[in-house]
């Protein structure tokens, strides 16, 4: 399978990568600061850097075209002014379509899922103030993958810990996993993304996730 990652260099993407990597998919890596990767793209024939930006559409279509699916774990600012994680879903959704590529799995926050049947944890009193500008972030990309059509899936985790594969987690579809531990090792993060593509078990869904 070839993958287009977007966001390759991130705490959760070089996990995605070196897993992909791992597993015999073929990589091509999008970030604005993928020097680090060159030596890699160097000695491996089944890795790509693309140097490139989110918001340029000449840019990801290019970098989605004749790809199979793509996983976008794109970070930003938390203080609501950075539009990475929702402009660029944007336009990488976009130009899915115009490519014809139709499988994406993307990154959120656990302020995306469902309190209870209406309502999200976003909107709850308990939600934390600091948290909500980038949780409007993940909403506004989850409302433009909802909106799409294509076969989405919204990975939405808690506190995210820059650790290796454990495989010693739990996933819920649209609400919380129960128990929740509030943390996932970000190679879980990675592990969860990956075997999703394979499995297609929440496709069109959100996906709760926590370290067991």
């Amino acid at each position: 399978m070839t993958i287009t990652i977007f966001g390759a260099t991130g705490m959760v993407g070089k996990y995605v990568v070196a897993q992909a990597l791992a597993n015999g998919d073929t990589v091509k890596a999008f970030g604005r600061n993928v020097e680090s990767l060159i030596d890699k793209d160097l000695h491996n024939e089944n890795f790509e850097a693309i140097k490139g930006y989110v918001f340029d559409e000449l840019d990801v279509y290019k970098a989605i075209k004749n790809t199979d699916a793509v996983i976008s774990v794109l970070g930003g600012g938390f203080d609501g002014t950075d539009k990475t994680r929702s402009i660029g879903i944007k336009n990488i959704i976009a130009q899915m379509q115009k490519a014809k590529v139709n499988r994406i799995i993307a990154l959120g926050g656990l302020g995306i899922l469902n309190a209870d049947e209406d309502t999200l944890i976003l909107d709850t009193p308990s939600y934390p103030e600091m948290y909500k500008p980038v949780g409007r972030e993940h909403l506004e990309a989850y409302q433009y993958l909802q909106h799409s059509t294509l076969s989405w899936t919204f990975i939405c985790p808690p506190n995210i810990l820059d650790k290796d594969k454990t495989g010693n987690y739990i996933t819920n579809a649209n609400y919380p996993t129960t128990p929740n531990n509030n943390e996932i090792a970000a190679g879980d993060i990675a592990d969860c993304m990956l075997q999703e593509l394979v499995k297609n078990k929440f496709i069109k869904m959100r996906v709760g996730i926590s370290r067991l």
